[in-house]
């Protein structure tokens, strides 16, 4: 059986989204996080925060494509440093992006309920110590809002 990924389900991928204390949703299009190629639609909101992390499987490269919304990507060196940032969707620099195994990354929401397309390999591992950013803070503590302002900031003035 095929799914369309039409506005129906995008915006009930957003609803979910709006409703979850993360502030995002994901939809898996692969069946288990075993398989080896996973795909699927992440929904998130403009407060969500995602920690800078990288995947170091040299399998692991990562891709974006934006449906709806305006996403930011912030890409940073080993010390945290910003290194490039970039508006990704329609009223951005690209529609996508490829993200290869070892970067440091994160992305946020520049519009409610943005939607982007996402594609690597699997299976789902989740991150190891070395893969978490030291220079962040982590998801649900105090830092995280403050820095994800900070961040957001960085995005908007481009």
């Amino acid at each position: 059986m095929i799914t369309l990924i039409d506005n129906a389900l995008l915006d009930a991928l957003c609803a979910e989204a709006a409703a979850n204390p993360r502030r995002r949703k994901n939809r898996n299009f692969h069946p288990t996080d075993d398989h080896p190629a996973h795909r699927l639609l992440n929904a998130m909101q403009p407060d969500s925060y995602i920690p800078p992390h990288r995947h170091l499987d040299p399998d692991k490269d990562e891709t974006f494509v934006v449906l709806r919304g305006l996403l930011g990507l912030v890409l940073f060196d080993d010390e945290g440093g910003i290194v490039r940032s970039v508006k990704v969707g329609a009223g951005g620099a690209a529609l996508g992006v490829d993200i290869p195994h070892g970067t440091w990354h994160t992305a946020v929401a520049l519009e409610a309920d943005t939607v982007f397309l996402e594609a690597k390999a699997g299976p789902y591992r989740p991150f190891t110590a070395a893969e978490k950013a030291p220079w962040a803070p982590a998801e649900n503590t105090p830092e995280a809002a403050p820095y994800l302002a900070i961040v957001k900031a960085l995005v908007t003035r481009l």
